[in-house]
């Protein structure tokens, strides 16, 4: 995907390392969550943990995940064609660093479905991607659309964008008190609960 070219179009080929950190400690401060995003085609799954995410349309209703270009999830969510988005509370972020290189361990049930990656429980309907079983909402997403970006210099882009309709969701007893003012730590989880930082 192109288009015409922006501000950024005039930037310098070589910053300074003080013009750098400003740039990380902007973006960085860009409100984000923190949420597992799960992924399978035929037999492989994975769960990665991610932090760009955002509804981004309401007619449909589609999300968008941002994915490394040359990762694991974007290979198995490009050739599924779908993927999993699980909202986990403020007090569980001990979970999402279970994901943060590809899975290795998958566990099966009898019926061929995973039931824990990474020692951790999951819920797989039949050929759909895993969700972890500890989120406190979920949004399952049929891929629409795999957008890349072209022309913006020497190197391909470090990701892609998956977007997704949104074809279910669910939640438990437990998402209602994670939103609003009084959450505290079951709040839902966000990067800047953590002292995680991806980006800049």
């Amino acid at each position: 995907m192109t288009g015409p070219p922006g501000p950024a179009a005039g930037r310098p080929d070589a910053d300074t390392d003080a013009e750098d950190r400003r740039r990380r400690r902007v973006l960085w401060a860009l409100p984000s969550g923190l949420l597992v995003v799960g992924s399978r085609a035929g037999d492989r799954r994975n769960l990665m943990t991610g932090n760009w995410v955002q509804q981004v349309a309401t007619e449909p209703r589609l999300v968008a995940v941002a994915l490394e270009s040359g990762s694991v999830t974007r290979a198995l969510v490009e050739e599924g064609a779908a993927f999993t988005v699980s909202l986990l509370a403020r007090s569980q972020q001990a979970l999402v660093r279970r994901f943060v290189k590809p899975v290795g361990d998958v566990e099966l049930g009898p019926d061929g479905s995973a039931v824990a990656l990474q020692g951790t429980p999951v819920v797989e309907p039949p050929g759909a991607p895993p969700r972890l079983a500890a989120a406190v909402a979920w949004i399952d997403c049929a891929l629409r659309s795999l957008v890349t970006w072209d022309g913006l210099g020497p190197n391909p882009p470090s990701h892609v964008l998956a977007v997704g309709e949104v074809v279910g969701v669910g939640e438990t007893d437990r998402l209602a008190a994670a939103v609003g003012p009084d959450a505290g730590d079951g709040a839902i989880l966000r990067m800047d609960h953590t002292r995680m930082h991806y980006g800049g």
